[in-house]
């Protein structure tokens, strides 16, 4: 028992921490992204994330690689870059704490994918909270079309992505260690990203290089972070604290760029996260 609380703990911990470090990492993004194109920054963070695994490589050796799981790496790491790339392009356009809402509305996406891969179905009370997060989501929107925008549907996209990312990375951690299933996701992002960078190159500012490679090192940690916590812990433990990063974020884009959200933004996010608890809870046994 000791050494099962011990991991929930530690899974929580870690989950925590990467809401922090992500949240950190939202606030650098934004900014570079004045001076930088966002398609620039998701290749140059994903350089660096390989850059950061070649050590490892070298040490283990090629053979580290076998994986009997190439297909489910391929889904995971197309989910995982969809995910952050809809991510940094709604950051640069909508406040913050929106983005990473509608980001974090992923455990309410969970079912369709499970749905979708699966042909799981869910009891009907399980639904309910699911209602409960897609009315938030709704009135995070904005019902009326005040300041509505199409980058807050493209931030909901990355909340689908996450989707497939979390449900991909829990069956991954079930047979491939950590650091494959990283390798692969920021190789195969790298790839992706290269065309779409060229396309919109532009000047890099040299006071930029910094912060890019702290985006990049974030990044590389986050994702550590994350595949880690759910080897030890459930969705049903990691998704909830994933929260926190709404706060943490929140915080940040009132301190930087005095982005307040109004009571409409605010109940609709009381919403979202009341539903993607209640969900996970109520799917806990699917983890």
């Amino acid at each position: 028992m000791a050494t099962q609380q011990s991991r929930l703990l530690l899974g929580a911990s870690l989950a925590l921490a990467t809401s922090l470090v992500m949240s950190l990492a939202a606030a650098a993004i934004k900014y570079t992204a004045g001076y930088v194109s966002v398609e620039q920054i998701v290749l140059a963070q994903y350089l660096i994330c390989v850059a950061v695994m070649l050590p490892w490589l070298w040490r283990k050796g090629p053979t580290v690689l076998k994986t009997e799981r190439p297909l489910l790496h391929l889904i995971r790491g197309a989910a995982g870059w969809l995910c952050f790339y809809s991510y940094y392009l709604a950051l640069d356009a909508i406040p913050m704490v929106d983005a990473a809402l509608l980001r974090n509305a992923a455990p309410l996406c969970v079912p369709f994918v499970l749905l979708a891969w699966q042909g799981y179905r869910m009891p009907w009370l399980n639904w309910l909270p699911i209602l409960i997060g897609f009315v938030g989501i709704a009135l995070v929107l904005k019902p009326d079309g005040s300041n509505l925008s199409i980058w807050y549907l493209v931030a909901f996209g990355s909340a689908i992505t996450l989707a497939g990312s979390i449900v991909t990375t829990r069956v991954l951690t079930a047979s491939e260690p950590t650091n494959r299933i990283l390798f692969y996701y920021f190789g195969f992002s790298a790839v992706c990203s290269l065309p779409l960078a060229i396309i919109n190159w532009q000047q890099v500012p040299l006071f930029t290089l910094p912060l890019m490679l702290a985006i990049g090192l974030s990044i590389w940690i986050i994702m550590w972070l994350y595949t880690r916590a759910y080897s030890y812990a459930k969705a049903s433990v990691i998704s909830p604290i994933s929260y926190f990063g709404v706060v943490f974020t929140g915080i940040l884009g009132w301190l930087f760029w005095q982005q307040v959200p109004d009571m409409i933004a605010i109940i609709g996010a009381a919403l979202i996260i009341t539903g993607g608890i209640g969900s996970v809870y109520l799917g806990r046994e699917k983890d």
